[in-house]
């Protein structure tokens, strides 16, 4: 596995002539063959980031590389390497599922087969039905093959399974799991807590343009953050809130009544909520 990174941030910033500050100071790395999640509210400078990683939006402060290179001066040869699911599709043409994955698949000097692709995204059934025909889950899912024909060393996904049904997203994750199998790197944006601990080796948290915190998905928040909670209400009728890393024995040592007694172990969700504010 190489030294370098796949990806490297440093002091990213993005300011609009409007003055609003979308990216603020972000700085990460991702390495060969993780998968690396960016998560935050809408409007969090997720995307932005994203879109500057791509080559498809200038910054305007701060370092950026994806395999080595600044994407805002890239080749086609670099660009052969890198695979891009955006979260929205662009107008779909009228042609069948296999006749855009054929055309695209001749763009890159080393491509998937396209029968075996049109299976793992679950459209064996629709490979001759036309592109416009599909319903909207459909069309993600030839979004994710166009993103990954091309045998990508990074992979770029934004919002993948925004509209998926949960049977979708399950073979979905089965899919990026195979993509991860074979060593690409990737770089996934949800709103899908659950996704992000499924898939995600690590994350970052990001809000208001600024980063909160870069962790194994285990760890995201420190340590206090995931200490459990001991939540009750006493007899003069006050509510109570500790942390400890021992609900049972702080609980048999009490000498209150509890009422309403409850332990709380802090899930991704609770902690993520509690680091944007919105709890």
């Amino acid at each position: 596995m190489p030294d370098s990174p796949a990806i490297e941030v440093h002091h990213l910033g993005k300011q609009y002539p409007t003055g609003k500050q979308a990216v603020d100071d972000v700085s990460f790395t991702v390495q060969p063959g993780e998968t690396f999640a960016l998560l935050g509210p809408n409007g969090a400078g997720k995307s932005t980031t994203v879109e500057i990683l791509e080559g498809h939006r200038s910054r305007t402060a701060g370092e950026v590389r994806v395999l080595g290179h600044d994407p805002a001066r890239t080749s086609r040869s670099h660009n052969a390497r890198i695979g891009i699911v955006l979260q929205t599709s662009a107008e779909s043409p009228n042609v069948t599922v296999a006749e855009q994955l054929h055309h695209f698949a001749g763009l890159y000097p080393e491509h998937r087969d396209v029968d075996d692709l049109i299976a793992a995204v679950g459209l064996t059934e629709q490979r001759t039905t036309r592109i416009s025909r599909l319903s909207g889950g459909q069309r993600r899912r030839v979004d994710v093959a166009l993103g990954i024909v091309g045998r990508p060393e990074v992979l770029f996904l934004d919002e993948p399974t925004t509209g998926f049904d949960p049977e979708s997203r399950r073979r979905f994750w089965d899919l990026l799991r195979q993509v991860q199998a074979e060593g690409t790197t990737i770089l996934l944006t949800t709103h899908y807590l659950d996704e992000a601990a499924h898939l995600a080796d690590r994350a970052a948290v990001i809000a208001d343009g600024t980063l909160l915190d870069v962790a194994p998905i285990d760890d995201i928040g420190g340590t206090a953050a995931r200490t459990p909670r001991v939540r009750w209400r006493d007899d003069a009728g006050a509510h109570h809130d500790e942390r400890t890393t021992d609900p049972t024995a702080f609980i048999r040592s009490s000498t209150a009544v509890m009422h309403d007694l409850e332990v709380v172990r802090p899930s991704l969700e609770d902690v993520y909520l509690d680091m944007v504010g919105t709890k």
